[in-house]
């Protein structure tokens, strides 16, 4: 008996199936797609499954683009700019006057203050021929980052004799570039030779390949016109150890022979000085020094006995502070 109830059940089963696949009406039961997922299958990502199941948005018509542009890639308009700010913002919570007053130190503190350098180049022995001597080269300055007061000193001391040339100088400086320095004042020299007062005019400062260079012209109060030009070098073998050459090259418009300087290249000096940072303040050093007398200057040195060629060992200490 159950098994004739099963096997009806399930032959009534099969013809119902073969009917509904026979009948021309037998799909209007069957689900249809939304118009999200109609147009979900236009989406190329939107597979044929995910579209029959209604998963797939279409995408937002993207509004009319009126503007020229989108994102950041925007017209620059011809909209005025907003005014600048009149006012410090610092001031509507604290007092104006202490504002003012921390606002002032540190415009100073950054680039406006002044301060003082000493540098003593050359303090040093020069064993030669004869002739010890005691030579000496440094300057000082004071000001701000543009204007300068600077005093410049060098000569040189024969043991037994005195001093023998020395100069003084005392200018305005003025910064011309990131660089350089212009220079303009006045120079008094002293020693045995004839003691002339020169207005100066020169620059100085550090050449590209960090050469320091320096060059002035001088007039003296008896029409003398003379040119120095001078150039060293700092050369790192370690971070304390530096080898220093240096050059210098003088020149007159006219024979001097009060001053013991003759027309056109009048003397040059070569010198290469081996120095030691103990500090970066204190720098002992040792080397040698050739100076050569050229055309009228060399007779002149022949005239009052003296060697148109000198060669020294020198050693001595460079200072700063």
């Amino acid at each position: 008996m159950t098994r004739a109830l099963l096997l009806a059940g399930l032959s009534l089963g099969i013809f119902t199936a073969s009917a509904a696949a026979q009948s021309p009406h037998g799909g209007h039961h069957a689900p249809t797609a939304g118009p999200s997922a109609a147009a979900g299958q236009t989406d190329p990502l939107c597979t044929p499954d995910h579209a029959a199941m209604g998963h797939c948005t279409p995408a937002a018509d993207s509004p009319a683009d009126t503007s020229g542009g989108a994102g950041t890639d925007l017209p620059a308009g011809n909209a005025p700019a907003p005014p600048p700010p009149r006012d410090w913002y610092a001031d509507r919570y604290f007092p104006k006057a202490e504002m003012d007053h921390a606002r002032h130190a540190m415009m100073v503190e950054n680039g406006g203050q002044r301060v003082g350098f000493v540098s003593l180049n050359l303090a040093e022995y020069q064993a030669r021929k004869g002739r010890d001597a005691f030579r000496w080269e440094g300057e000082a300055w004071y000001g701000g980052d543009i204007h300068r007061l600077t005093i410049k000193s060098e000569g040189e001391t024969v043991f037994g004799e005195g001093v023998e040339a020395a100069e003084a100088q005392l200018l305005y400086s003025r910064a011309i570039g990131p660089y350089f320095n212009a220079q303009a004042g006045i120079r008094q020299d002293f020693g045995h030779g004839a003691d002339r007062t020169h207005a100066v005019i020169g620059v100085e400062g550090l050449a590209p390949y960090w050469f320091e260079a320096e060059g002035a012209l001088f007039l003296s109060d008896k029409g003398d016109l003379t040119a120095r030009i001078e150039g060293s070098y700092d050369q790192r073998i370690t971070q304390k150890l530096i080898l220093q050459p240096m050059a210098e090259v003088n020149l007159a418009a006219q024979d001097a022979p009060e001053s013991g300087i003759g027309a056109g290249l009048s003397e040059i000096e070569l010198g290469l000085r081996l120095r030691y940072e103990i500090v970066r303040e204190i720098a002992p050093y040792v080397g040698f020094e050739w100076a050569h007398k050229i055309g009228a200057s060399a007779r002149f040195a022949r005239a009052d006995g003296e060697e148109v060629d000198s060669l020294g060992i020198v050693a001595g200490v460079k200072l700063w502070f």
